[in-house]
């Protein structure tokens, strides 16, 4: 999914890990994502979250999508922040999922939180893949 992904990839994520319910991304704060504060703009704070939160929820290997976000920001990331997103599955109940974001300095201080709500559509990500019950 990373491969198809060219706004996670422009934005310089890595994905750590990744498993069913669960994924680590980060992201290093380049001079480009500064907002007129000089503090990373909210909106790639959300990017983060947001990716973190669709390859956690698609690491199933079913096709799903965003019905719904929301994000607290706690404190700012600053130029050359590392940020780590953290997503973990709260709530999967038929095609519906829940999963909250945890997203950190390189100090492991919060910097945001994110919620994301989950829908199921038809078709696999990778045809007749069966995913892992571990997390690597």
């Amino acid at each position: 999914m990373f491969d198809a992904d060219g706004a996670s990839q422009g934005l310089g994520m890595t994905v750590d890990a990744v498993g069913p319910g669960y994924a680590k991304l980060s992201m290093t704060v380049r001079e480009d994502m500064l907002n007129g504060h000089k503090t990373c703009h909210g909106g790639f704070l959300f990017a983060l979250g947001d990716s973190a939160f669709a390859f956690a929820c698609n690491a199933y290997n079913k096709v799903t999508v965003a019905q719904g976000c929301e994000i607290t920001y706690i404190k700012p990331g600053r130029l050359g922040d590392t940020l780590t997103a953290e997503c973990r599955e709260q709530a999967l109940e038929g095609r519906s999922g829940v999963y909250d974001v945890r997203i950190t300095n390189q100090e492991g201080t919060t910097v945001a939180l994110f919620r994301g709500k989950s829908r199921r559509i038809k078709g696999d990500i990778v045809p007749g893949l069966t995913p892992p019950d571990s997390i690597d």
